[in-house]
């Protein structure tokens, strides 16, 4: 009888270098739906060369959201393989896959806010509390980030109390969603 081999969850910084960051190979997504069977993306094949800058384009319906969900682990493929970072997320459990976004991938989604009851330090801090940062490191590590987007001094602000909070509020999209060491793939659907 064949021993069962556990796929393991590897550190993004672990994959080889010259490996490209992203790899679809022959990826197809097809929805149940109770009309029938509605195939999203067929047989895509993609690779994305580390530090490489793409932007997924289309008019409505086109496959774009699925693509980025397949590619950030958000949802799983019908057919094919995808790599990111190294690892064969399509491969993953549950819970290894949640952990592995949460070390590798940044995601800034379409209708982001800060949690208004949160100052702009505990909204920093929290993706770093998802993640499982050492809690000695989140205040050190996110007060740095704040000086370093030029806004610490409004670190024990709530959002409300922020210029321009009306506004896009770009830098703490990136901030809040966890712009910490080690993430390798941000998405960002606009």
């Amino acid at each position: 009888m064949p021993h069962h081999q556990e796929m393991r969850y590897t550190e993004p910084a672990q994959s080889h270098p010259k490996r490209p960051l992203i790899e679809l190979h022959q990826v197809s997504k097809v929805y149940q739906t109770p009309s029938g069977a509605f195939t999203a993306l067929r047989e895509i094949s993609l690779c994305v060369q580390r530090q490489e800058c793409v932007a997924i384009v289309g008019k409505s319906g086109s496959g774009k959201s699925t693509l980025i969900n397949l590619i950030t682990g958000i949802d799983r493929p019908s057919t094919g393989e995808i790599i990111v970072a190294g690892t064969p997320i399509h491969r993953l459990r549950e819970n290894q896959l949640a952990l592995w976004r949460g070390r590798t991938v940044g995601i800034v989604f379409q209708f982001f806010q800060l949690l208004p009851t949160l100052t702009i330090l505990e909204n920093v801090m929290l993706p770093m509390d998802l993640c499982n940062t050492y809690a000695r490191n989140r205040q050190e590590r996110a007060l740095l980030l704040l000086k370093q987007m030029g806004i610490a001094e409004q670190a024990q602000k709530l959002p409300a109390a922020l210029s321009g909070a009306s506004s896009s509020g770009q830098p703490l999209r990136v901030l809040w969603q966890g712009l910490l060491p080690g993430i390798a793939i941000w998405a960002c659907r606009v």
